[in-house]
């Protein structure tokens, strides 16, 4: 109870989101026809999600974030970093060790959203 069940991510242009999240994640995109807005469930390995049209303007780079961040645990950071950046995204804060927990960065997609990258290795430092 109380834990995040569902995530959504916002697109001033869903179908180049769609396919960013399909190459770098592996994910899933379902269109719901039955939603008045343009919506689409997102299918993971883990905690389920939603991609709908923004609806308003994007915010602009470099003003911090104004919502929660998720992060998607990998198996291999650097492997995922080299699919986001290969795939168009950028780096929003670059990899860095939780001593002892994992490595944790932080990139943005196609449409600017903030997410982050982490590997588990007990060995961070």
């Amino acid at each position: 109870m109380n834990s995040i069940g569902y995530f959504e991510i916002q697109s001033s242009k869903p179908s180049r989101e769609i396919e960013f999240y399909k190459n770098v994640f592996e994910w899933t995109f379902i269109r719901e026809e039955q939603i008045p807005i343009e919506y689409y469930r997102i299918e993971t390995n883990g905690i389920n999600g939603g991609l709908l049209q923004r609806p308003a303007k994007t915010p602009p780079t470099e003003c911090g974030t104004n919502a929660f961040t998720c992060s998607i645990q990998v198996s291999n950071f650097d492997e995922t970093a080299d699919k986001i950046m290969n795939n168009g995204g950028q780096i929003a804060m670059p990899k860095f060790a939780i001593p002892k927990r994992c490595y944790q960065g932080y990139f943005m997609d196609l449409d600017n959203n903030v997410f982050g990258i982490f590997e588990v290795n007990e060995n961070a430092s």
